[in-house]
């Protein structure tokens, strides 16, 4: 096929929102990066894993510059559509939906639905990320120095039960439900931190701000 139609082919299958795969050999790309990218959210955009993003340009932390051109592990056989995200959280255990939805409870219950959706798929995200921890319970237990990354543990609220609201909120979270858009972090409409007002804004949905 000429390289100039299956380029645009390809461009119309991305635009159209499908997730694709590839095995033919992987042949060099680049991108450049501009402002509020992360290594997250380019392999995301690429469809590529964050590990793979990671050794093409022998990177292992999180810091990447504007302007610093990054090699995309690229492949150009016919598409096959991917397994979709939700498959990928079949198998939690009923710990951690409870954990997750006491964590969804205290950090939104008086938020709107798709609040409480957005902090399940915000923990979600930062197992799959490769900068946090690698599980559900590691990731909301986590400590970065002496305290926790989630309120709710340092405080003990998570220690209440949830509702049926947030347990639902978590399973459609576990099903690969992310109004976020791939965030890593959320906080509410009050702080006033300044390192997480300086993260790039996805959404804000009811006080809640979720950022990358």
């Amino acid at each position: 096929m000429n390289k100039k139609i299956r380029s645009i082919l390809l461009s119309a299958g991305l635009a159209a929102g499908l997730t694709f795969s590839f095995t033919a050999t992987a042949e060099a790309a680049t991108y450049t990066v501009v402002k509020g990218d992360t290594l997250y959210l380019i392999s995301q955009k690429y469809n590529i894993s964050l590990s793979s993003l990671r050794q093409a340009n022998n990177i292992y932390t999180d810091y990447i510059g504007i302007g610093q051109i990054l090699n995309i592990p690229v492949k150009t056989s016919s598409p096959i559509v991917e397994t979709e995200k939700n498959e990928l959280w079949q198998n939690y255990s009923a710990d951690e939906l409870d954990l997750l939805s006491r964590l969804i409870m205290a950090e939104t219950e008086s938020q709107p639905y798709q609040a409480k959706v957005a902090v399940g798929a915000v923990v979600l995200n930062r197992v799959e990320s490769g900068v946090f921890a690698s599980t559900i319970t590691e990731v909301i237990n986590q400590k970065f120095g002496e305290y926790y990354q989630f309120s709710p543990v340092q405080n003990g609220w998570i220690k209440r039960s949830a509702n049926e609201e947030c347990i639902k909120a978590a399973k459609e979270a576990l099903n690969g439900v992310d109004p976020t858009n791939g965030a890593l972090f959320f906080y509410d409409d009050s702080t006033t931190n300044t390192w997480i007002l300086s993260k790039p804004v996805s959404v804000k949905i009811g006080r809640m701000i979720y950022s990358y």
